[in-house]
């Protein structure tokens, strides 16, 4: 009996090439091979190879049970010893975090983590492991806790962090507040015990149209004529100030765009996700910061006055009272 193929494909036979049945010559009653089974005995001239016995059989007597295969099974053997030596997906490697038993660091829970049932879920920011209930830095009151094994002066920055964030907010409404005063005092006073008058509010803005550059190209109905300033500490400017006019469908990013190039300020906006990094157009006579997708002609009117700061974070309304 002939060595089997080590061969191992998706049938126990393998269908074999005029070239490899036989190299004596040319001709054709030379080439091709007899069927192996006693009762046949066919010429085949594309015979079958079983993968279990080695034999070359026919078309009809290819498949083990056919040819009543004296090494049965064989090759499905191998083909499962072959699967079985196969390494698993997750051999060799560690599939969670190594937490060894111990309680959770929660004063509040007693549960035991660490075991096969309950991993231990390690805190970066306290150094410390707690239980998947209690994993999140809200579930522990992670800002109230000193890192373990931190230095006095890093955990101090860390619980004063969350109170920085907020006392920035408060500065930030403040300079809003400010930034409003201001703008009214660019218009013409009104009379002793008077509100300033809707045609004192026209005469400013007929003399802002007068200065205001912007691209001719733009309709005169499609115009909104503003004041912009840039922001001296955060966003510094070679034009601290300018009057401007944009085209009432543009959205607010193209006009933080169009302004940071007039003013010349650093716009790197479309290349950082870092809001620190980020400006953003705060409306004076509004007192929010406006969204880079709000359209130009719904959010402001002219004369206002729009403000480029920087590393103030996303809109919410901050300035609103």
């Amino acid at each position: 009996m002939t060595s089997p193929n080590p061969q191992s494909d998706e049938t126990s036979y393998l269908e074999m090439s005029s070239a490899a049945i036989d190299s004596r010559g040319t001709d054709a009653s030379l080439i091709g091979s007899h069927c192996k089974y006693t009762y046949c005995n066919q010429l085949d001239f594309l015979p079958f190879k079983c993968q279990s016995c080695g034999y070359t059989y026919c078309l009809d007597h290819r498949t083990e049970d056919s040819h009543e295969c004296p090494n049965k099974g064989a090759w499905a053997e191998r083909r499962r010893q072959a699967e079985l030596s196969k390494r698993s997906a997750g051999e060799g490697k560690r599939m969670r975090d190594f937490v060894s038993e111990k309680p959770c660091a929660d004063d509040s829970c007693s549960k035991v983590i660490g075991t096969s049932l309950v991993p231990g879920v390690h805190c970066p920011g306290c150094n410390r492991d707690y239980c998947l209930k209690h994993r999140l830095r809200e579930d522990h009151d992670c800002k109230n806790k000193p890192p373990i094994g931190a230095r006095p002066q890093a955990a101090a920055a860390v619980n004063s962090l969350a109170e920085n964030t907020k006392s920035a907010f408060e500065r930030f409404k403040l300079w809003g507040a400010a930034k409003r005063e201001q703008a009214k005092k660019s218009l013409p006073a009104p009379a002793a015990g008077k509100p300033q008058s809707r045609a004192a509010q026209v005469i400013a803005v007929n003399s802002l149209k007068k200065t205001a550059k912007g691209d001719a190209k733009i309709a005169p109905e499609k115009r909104v004529y503003l004041y912009v300033e840039a922001e001296s500490e955060t966003a510094k400017a070679k034009i601290p100030k300018g009057e401007f006019f944009y085209n009432k469908d543009w959205v607010v990013g193209r006009l933080l765009d169009a302004a940071a190039q007039a003013l010349q300020v650093q716009n790197i906006n479309n290349r950082s996700d870092n809001e620190q990094d980020r400006l953003r157009v705060f409306h004076v006579e509004g007192g929010r910061l406006l969204d880079f997708g709000e359209k130009i002609g719904a959010a402001l009117q002219s004369g206002n006055t729009v403000v480029l700061l920087r590393g103030v974070g996303p809109p919410p309304d901050l300035m609103t009272p």
